[in-house]
């Protein structure tokens, strides 16, 4: 079946959804916000060039990427407006993980992740419009969808700077309530999520099945593209083998599901766009670990080489 009926698709949410989602959204940035503290953000004053480099390979050099990818693959638009979007959302705690379990620099991968978090609080909403006005298809979607570009903008950063903000503030004050609440609020925003999507796609699985392969495909790729930004742009930075593992998870884990919400929220829950960034957010999981544990394999042979050559 051809993956641009789903532009035709529109998932439809239970009644009470319009509420529901920017309190899921408020919840989820929230949860995130609670492990961020002002520590995090070290790494700026000790290596503000690289750092600042790092940072702007997700911020910039992703959207960046994968315009140049949508014009190679010619995707239909709802399914380039779903990887814009993904592209435009902040690195998520799952990277911090990978890289701790590929022996990366743990701590620069939290001070990115908290980067792109508070940053994503402006630059999000504002990313997404500019990258999708710059490919026709998925500018003409965006139209017809009838988006008005500062509700937008203001609607999202509220929703995005406020939970923040106020995670932050508990995460500074009341350390061990924060720790205590984070997973707390997690569960309950991605099971709330979880709920809607599942509800959502149930009217249409015929659709969704018959096209998952393909767009999976798309997906896959587009990870991969994710993984080469980061890794490309840690060596240009000359970052040593720690730190270019931390940016190349940084920018290969994205938070897809800020990207749901914002989907299902602020843009009538497109169905290609959703798909793809639902199976994006199952396939980094095991991208990552399979990449972490290539990581882990390359360490032990270089291990097992030293041992050889040793005096």
């Amino acid at each position: 079946m051809d993956i641009a009926a789903l532009d035709a698709v529109q998932i439809e949410l239970a009644p009470g959804s319009q509420v529901i989602l920017p309190m899921l959204l408020a919840v989820l940035m929230f949860a995130v916000a609670l492990n961020v503290h002002v520590a995090d953000f070290a790494m700026v004053k000790q290596r503000p060039v690289r750092f600042l480099g790092a940072a702007a390979a997700q911020i910039l050099g992703l959207p960046l990427a994968t315009l140049g990818l949508l014009y190679v693959l010619n995707p239909p638009p709802s399914i380039a407006l779903g990887m814009i979007v993904v592209a435009c959302c902040p690195g998520g705690n799952v990277s911090n993980f990978f890289t701790h379990l590929s022996r990366g620099d743990t701590a620069l991968s939290v001070s990115l992740t908290a980067t792109s978090s508070l940053a994503a609080a402006l630059l999000t909403p504002i990313s997404i419009l500019f990258w999708t006005s710059l490919y026709a298809p998925a500018d003409a979607l965006v139209d017809a969808i009838e988006v008005s570009p500062i509700p937008f903008v203001l609607q999202m950063t509220v929703l995005l700077a406020v939970p923040l903000a106020v995670g932050m503030g508990i995460a500074h004050r009341y350390p061990r309530l924060a720790h205590w609440l984070r997973p707390v609020f997690l569960a309950a925003g991605l099971f709330g999520l979880a709920v809607m999507v599942v509800g959502g796609v149930a009217s249409n699985w015929a659709l969704f099945t018959a096209t998952a392969g393909t767009v999976l495909v798309i997906a896959m790729i587009h990870n991969a593209v994710a993984f080469g930004v980061g890794t490309l742009s840690a060596r240009a930075l000359q970052y040593d083998v720690a730190g270019r593992r931390s940016v190349t998870f940084e920018v290969g884990i994205q938070n897809t599901g800020l990207g749901l919400v914002i989907l299902l929220g602020q843009f009538e829950g497109v169905g290609g766009a959703a798909a793809i960034t639902a199976l994006w957010a199952v396939w980094h999981l095991f991208s990552g670990g399979m990449l972490a544990g290539f990581y882990r394999g390359l360490d032990a042979v270089r291990a097992q080489k030293s041992a050889r050559t040793a005096p």
